[in-house]
């Protein structure tokens, strides 16, 4: 991790979960750490506990809302007058509403599209550009997947934020390709977990918050930790070495 010291990575849904655990780890490796969420207080305080801790790199808050272009776009020009670019991109951020293929609301798929789909591509093209207009040639861009994205389950809750993961899966192998086509070194990773214990099924099920927390007590969950560790360890592998995809689930989940 030593030759990302000091340069700049974005993590996005960086207020809880997965992306919090990511951005103190980067943090923690010596990073310039941009997290955004739609609200930045939780960062705040994770950025305070860092500065105490004497973690060598910083975590910079910043507000946006994923869901909306021209917020993203705003960011990417403040991270350029501030800080250079974007040299590492953690598309994170995430959700899923309980809304079926026969019954769901369209305004519930459009917030999956928007945050799961086009918020992730936004954000890769924009690190890219920042990358090339800087001769960056050795950036990372990591989307932050679900074994749902490989696999449908027989929930029909998630069977559309499924879609949207399966997606993602295409958008990381096609940016690969597209990398490849560009000539540049730059590289593309998803990876997917199975169960997180993360606040995620608590907003998934925030009608019935008992099966949410039954998600998380059935077996014993990865941590958000755990994700954080594969992030560090893809941004570790040599240059040549180009790591597309990591599955990780529970010892003890089934599917």
């Amino acid at each position: 991790m030593e030759r990302w010291t000091g340069r700049v990575a974005l993590v996005t849904g960086a207020s809880v979960g997965i992306g919090a655990a990511v951005a103190r780890a980067l943090v923690q490796h010596g990073m310039k750490v941009v997290g955004c969420a739609r609200s930045v207080d939780k960062i705040e305080k994770l950025a305070a506990e860092c500065q105490s801790a004497g973690y060598p790199g910083t975590l910079i808050p910043y507000k946006c809302d994923l869901s909306n272009e021209e917020e993203i776009l705003s960011m990417f020009s403040a991270i350029k007058t501030l800080h250079q670019g974007v040299d590492v991109c953690i598309n994170n951020a995430g959700l899923a509403r309980p809304e079926p293929l026969l019954s769901g609301r369209t305004e519930g798929w459009r917030t999956m599209i928007d945050v799961n789909v086009m918020a992730v591509s936004i954000c890769t093209r924009e690190a890219y550009q920042s990358m090339k207009e800087r001769n960056i040639d050795d950036g990372h861009i990591i989307n932050i997947n679900s074994m749902n994205g490989h696999s449908v389950v027989p929930q029909s809750v998630v069977h559309f934020y499924s879609a949207t993961k399966y997606a993602v899966t295409a958008l990381t192998e096609g940016l690969r390709q597209e990398l490849r086509e560009a000539r540049t070194h730059i590289r593309a990773t998803c990876i997917s977990p199975g169960l997180v214990e993360t606040g995620f099924a608590f907003k998934l099920h925030d009608n019935d918050p008992e099966r949410a927390a039954a998600t998380y007590e059935s077996i014993r969950c990865l941590k958000a930790e755990d994700m954080a560790n594969a992030v560090i360890y893809v941004l570790s592998a040599p240059p040549h070495v180009q790591i597309g995809d990591i599955q990780m689930r529970p010892t003890e989940q089934v599917s």
